[in-house]
């Protein structure tokens, strides 16, 4: 792990952040019109100052969330699991533009270098605040993990339901989408594998990363 001087550590930035400064008004003329298109009456006292709501509400969905993570050296030689489990998120879909809303379970198993707890939770935060699928975001947080820490294993459960699913389409209300990334100790031993799911009080997942 590189050091700047002085010795500290460098805190990782995670890269391919989204661009901040959403432009809200110009959004929210954008929603007009597609209300307009839609055929809704703006001119009603209820929807008249709707445009920039929805606009406001959508770019705190994709608001970057500044996101710097000091690793530490792990001098105690701690080496079984850190999980922190049931992290609350929400994030809006890349192909309807929709909520989705759920909890994140991320562990590791420590090597050299380990990360505060508080920021395992920024993280899942600071990459669900973009447009996302379910299955990038699992990945996503897993290859931080491994990048920056180079743990002997990463281990992520995302639990989440769609909007898209439940208001439209197939019309399935808490149906639950469960996907999983496993790297290292935890893909390859199944004792390792399984005491992870036991401490995030599952027992297994339906896709994986």
């Amino acid at each position: 792990m590189s050091r700047s001087n002085g010795g500290r550590p460098r805190e990782p930035v995670l890269p391919h952040a989204p661009s901040p400064g959403a432009d809200r008004e110009r959004a929210g003329r954008a929603v007009a019109d597609l209300m307009d298109a839609l055929g809704v009456d703006r001119r009603t006292e209820a929807l008249r100052d709707t445009p920039r709501r929805v606009a406001s509400a959508l770019a705190e969905f994709l608001e970057p969330i500044p996101f710097r993570a000091t690793t530490f050296p792990n001098d105690g030689g701690y080496d079984e699991l850190v999980v922190v489990s049931d992290i609350a998120f929400s994030s809006l879909c890349e192909h309807h533009l929709l909520p989705f809303v759920g909890v994140a379970h991320v562990g590791y198993l420590p090597s050299e270098r380990i990360v505060g707890l508080s920021k395992l939770p920024r993280l899942v935060e600071h990459r669900a605040r973009r447009l996302q699928v379910q299955e990038r975001l699992t990945g996503e947080v897993a290859d931080w993990l491994e990048r920056t820490l180079r743990p002997r294993g990463v281990g992520v459960v995302i639990e989440a339901t769609h909007m898209c699913m439940s208001l439209r389409g197939v019309r399935q209300p808490g149906a639950l989408t469960t996907t999983s990334a496993l790297r290292g100790r935890l893909r390859e031993d199944p004792r390792t594998r399984q005491e992870f799911f036991e401490l995030i009080g599952r027992r297994g997942t339906s896709a994986r990363t």
